[in-house]
């Protein structure tokens, strides 16, 4: 039976994450670590130099955990570097409260604990549901099975060096299937507000290019769950071309 770490950034009581371990309990043994708060859209953040707390905390079913006072990233680094046994089989990151698609990824603490996951050397995988309103372990049935028969799968096969699969399962009773993606575009629709010198970014669910088809904006659209690898080597590679022909000089 497969060793796996699950983790989030909705926060460790959060219901996307006891849907996801209870339905991975099939594949082998689950720990748990994730944020003490909710740390949604805290991007890759690593927290240096600094005292983090970590406690000792029980799930809604009696699973045991640790809570840890940082971000997503500082769960899998704190793992790594002895919080939990090391190395899991696997890392999967999720439910994820709400989608994390096209430019959403560099934002998503879900999307980037898989990839602190990755530079650590171990598989993973994050999963996210079209839901920002889930707020039962109900609401995530469809997406843990789904998350299920894909881990399963990657713990199978090899994923290649600093590569993770990203997940997005449509909100849906049953999905029409699963599309292998790239990513899409988003749209976002942020507004500011202030009161009193209190700012805060807040405004309608982002939007997308749901035209373009094998996107993972058009598949979720469409009621078919995205699964998108996503790699670290950010290099533009195509652009390298073009710049060498700027010929700079120094």
């Amino acid at each position: 039976m497969a060793y796996i770490v699950v983790t989030n950034d909705d926060g460790i009581q959060a219901p996307g994450i006891l849907a996801l371990a209870t339905a991975l309990r099939q594949l082998g043994q689950v720990s748990v670590v994730a944020p003490s708060t909710n740390q949604s859209a805290s991007g890759h953040k690593k927290t240096l130099f600094q005292d983090v707390p970590v406690s000792q905390v029980v799930l809604a079913d009696g699973t045991p955990a640790h809570s840890v006072g940082g971000s997503p990233a500082d769960c899998i680094a704190f793992a790594a570097l002895g919080l939990l046994p090391w190395p899991p089989d696997i890392v999967v990151s999720g439910i994820n409260r709400g989608s994390n698609m096209g430019q959403d990824i560099t934002y998503s603490g879900t999307v980037t604990a898989a990839l602190e996951a990755a530079i650590q050397g171990v598989k993973a995988v994050s999963v996210s549901l079209a839901n920002r309103h889930a707020d039962s372990v109900e609401d995530y049935k469809e997406a843990a099975r789904v998350a299920v028969q894909v881990v399963q799968k990657a713990l199978e096969k090899d994923l290649p060096t600093l590569t993770i699969l990203n997940l997005n399962v449509p909100l849906c009773d049953r999905v029409h299937g699963i599309r292998l993606t790239r990513q899409g575009v988003r749209i976002y629709q942020d507004e500011l507000t202030n009161a009193e010198s209190l700012y805060r970014i807040v405004g309608p669910e982002p939007t997308g290019n749901y035209e373009e088809e094998g996107t993972d904006v058009w598949a979720v659209h469409n009621d078919y769950a995205s699964l998108t690898p996503i790699h670290l080597d950010m290099t533009a590679h195509r652009f390298i071309a073009d710049i060498a022909a700027w010929d700079i000089t120094v």
